[in-house]
């Protein structure tokens, strides 16, 4: 029997039912108490920034957040109501990598948030638009409910549909050199924004 065989045999019956290891149990803890205040806690220490508001002032909270005359991409389901007159709303209908790049920034909704990580996680639906979106703008702006938040990971895969393109986001995009410096907005944006709605 050959090295492979072996390893392979034992991985064969480590995994089925009648094996000496037996099914590996899947019992993560589910259905905690959600904390926002972890929620934003978590997002400021990853340089997030956070802004609690009722969905009334949504428009007017991205307003403060771009300067006047600003061209923003959205994702074509976004709520026309989240967006204030004074930038242009430029809807995603498939635009190319440079017009996207070009703007100031995008809005967009999200699919879940994780208290316990900060983590945002979009999915694709139409009101978040495809990855592009919220790699190539330097700003970012995701408007999430209360409602989305989920205590931990287990429970916000629960609530995800494992084709759909996931993306997952704690803070605004961010790696080290070899120093170990922290740079920002090397693949995504530099600034993220959250409008957490009660």
């Amino acid at each position: 029997m050959s090295g492979r065989d072996l390893v392979l045999g034992r991985l064969r019956a480590a995994v089925s039912a009648d094996g000496p290891a037996g099914r590996v149990p899947r019992e993560y803890r589910r259905e905690n108490p959600v904390d926002l205040d972890r929620l934003v806690d978590r997002l400021t220490d990853y340089r997030a920034r956070v802004h609690r508001v009722p969905e009334a002032a949504v428009a007017d909270t991205v307003a403060g957040l771009l300067p006047p005359g600003a061209t923003v991409v959205v994702p074509p389901g976004l709520p026309p109501a989240w967006l204030p007159p004074t930038v242009t709303a430029l809807p995603d209908d498939g635009l190319d990598a440079a017009r996207i790049a070009a703007a100031d920034g995008v809005v967009t909704a999200a699919a879940v948030g994780v208290a316990d990580t900060g983590t945002v996680v979009l999915d694709g639906s139409p009101d978040q638009g495809r990855r592009i979106l919220t790699l190539l703008p330097d700003l970012h702006i995701c408007v999430l409910r209360a409602a989305q938040v989920v205590a931990g990971v287990p429970e916000a895969l629960a609530r995800l549909t494992p084709h759909r393109p996931l993306t997952w986001i704690s803070g605004p995009s961010a790696t080290s050199d070899i120093e170990l410096d922290r740079v920002e907005g090397v693949h995504g944006p530099r600034v993220l924004h959250v409008v957490l709605l009660p």
